[in-house]
């Protein structure tokens, strides 16, 4: 396969649950088709465009991940003049074989072949910062003149709740004449990706707009889009396969990081040019003085107050972002619970304390029972809408202050609790672990037929094993409740 500079070294952070075979004709053939013709979009975290390193993200990821193995090759169209609606024509008419990525509709997949998803996100509504209106939902947009950009899936979604004359089509081929119309009033509210706009806020400093709802019932589906030949046919077939057993979940998380990267190189760059602009200030206003003496006075009085209070609110942006980008490293995206490097933390601190007090120190280890058949029966969308039922129950029955619930990894989450008694811990697990069965979360393929939950539970009473002990003897009880038929506890006691 030829090596293309459009696109950034990828693939590195998917991998396979599990192997996808073809045979040596399979691969044969598709190493002697034609190069594709990909039109990438700019759209972070999926993809993101830079002038020296080419095209980054999760989407572009997974595109590489799975044409290195099929042996497909291809080319990048470099049309960043056009808008989306003119790229989607370009691969409808047979111009360019893929869009990568898009989300998808029903009206895109009707003269198109889209393949399975992988990723999701969500559509914002902005507003202006000194305007909050009473936005839950889309049937609340009706009233207000409503702008979105010409050929994007939320177009047609809006059709669907607001009248012709309160939609305003932007037709242009960037963002920021969606923006700008917003600003200048043409416009009450616009309707963007929210990943999108978190770093266009920051690149073309839009901080007098600012996100007012996220439409969390309508979300964005992304896939690859095809142009609907029959060897599109067989190449959509072929990477559906890998689709349905990939694990993305370490390039969501690199390019997610990537977007926070973004926000504080920005920060950075600002801070430079603050001091720039206070150090020049400083040198005019002392050969201001020098030169004008008292005649002057008053004057540069009221420039330096107002360079001052201009400086206050910049630090305090940047205070605010830094607050943000703080919150955002601890947490996990998908659940809301804490994210694993926010557990190590805790767990040494607590490790720690346990060592000086003696107090007793119990963790739980979860996993989702038979979770790939979820994934497999309903969809990743489906599977991810799980383990935010399970987090929301995680939330509910560890609820102290001093406890911690944390998403582990894929579908294990772990509790952290501090002076709790092994006897204490084994009854929340039992809490825990009914609170999720209760909920009769379908999932045909396994036995019982619904979503139930395995915990391994590990209590230090005193003695001096590690905390890396500790995790350990908790996830061996978990194996071990695994071992034993699933749902259900199984815990032990260190002395």
């Amino acid at each position: 396969m030829a090596s293309l500079p459009a696109l950034a070294a990828c693939g590195g952070q998917v991998r396979l649950t599990q192997p996808v075979e073809f045979s040596a004709q399979e691969l044969a053939g598709f190493r002697a088709m034609a190069p594709l013709r990909v039109l990438p979009l700019d759209a972070p975290p999926m993809a993101r465009h830079d002038p020296q390193d080419g095209y980054s993200g999760i989407g572009v990821d997974v595109w590489c991940f799975i044409t290195e193995r099929l042996g497909l090759r291809y080319e990048i169209i470099q049309r960043r003049d056009l808008s989306i609606a003119e790229k989607i024509r370009l691969v409808q008419e047979g111009q360019a074989d893929v869009l990568l990525p898009l989300s998808a509709n029903s009206e895109r997949a009707a003269r198109g072949i889209f393949t399975r998803p992988f990723y999701e996100s969500h559509y914002a509504v902005i507003a202006r910062k000194d305007w909050r209106p009473e936005i839950r939902g889309l049937a609340d947009l009706a009233p207000y003149r409503v702008g979105v950009l010409k050929g994007v899936a939320s177009e047609s979604l809006l059709k669907t709740v607001m009248a012709s004359d309160r939609l305003v089509v932007i037709d242009d081929v960037t963002s920021e004449a969606l923006f700008q119309a917003l600003r200048d009033g043409r416009i009450d509210l616009a309707l963007f990706s929210k990943a999108v706009f978190e770093e266009k806020r920051y690149q073309h400093e839009y901080f007098d707009l600012t996100v007012v709802h996220t439409l969390h019932d309508a979300p964005r589906v992304y896939g690859f889009y095809f142009q609907p030949s029959p060897r599109n046919q067989q190449i959509v077939q072929a990477f559906d396969r890998y689709l349905a057993v990939l694990d993305i979940s370490a390039a969501v998380a690199e390019h997610e990081d990537g977007e926070r990267q973004f926000i504080q190189r920005y920060v950075i760059q600002r801070s430079w040019h603050l001091v720039v602009l206070t150090a020049g200030a400083g040198a005019l206003v002392l050969v201001v003085v020098l030169a004008a003496l008292l005649y002057r006075y008053r004057r540069l009085a009221r420039l330096l107050a107002a360079s001052n209070e201009h400086i206050l609110q910049q630090q305090q942006a940047l205070q605010a972002v830094n607050q943000e980008l703080e919150r955002q490293s601890q947490t996990d995206g998908l659940t809301g619970l804490a994210n694993r490097r926010q557990f190590d933390h805790a767990l040494l601190r607590e490790h720690a304390r346990q060592q000086r007090t003696a107090a007793p120190l119990s963790l739980l280890m979860v996993d989702l029972d038979h979770f790939k058949h979820v994934n497999d029966r309903y969809g990743h969308a489906i599977g991810d809408d799980y383990l935010r039922a399970v987090a929301r129950v995680l939330k509910t029955s560890v609820n102290r202050a001093t406890d911690l619930a944390a998403r582990y990894g894929g579908e294990e989450f772990v509790c952290l609790l501090p002076e709790t008694s092994a006897t204490d811990a084994q009854m929340l697990a039992e809490r825990i672990r009914q609170g999720v069965s209760s909920m009769a979360l379908p999932n045909e393929l396994a036995s019982p037929p619904h979503l139930t939950l395995s915990i391994g539970v590990a209590t230090l009473l005193g003695g001096k094993a590690d905390a890396a002990q500790l995790l350990a003897q908790a996830d061996e009880q978990l194996y071990a409740a695994k071992h034993a038929g699933r749902d259900r506890v199984h815990a032990v006691v260190l002395r």
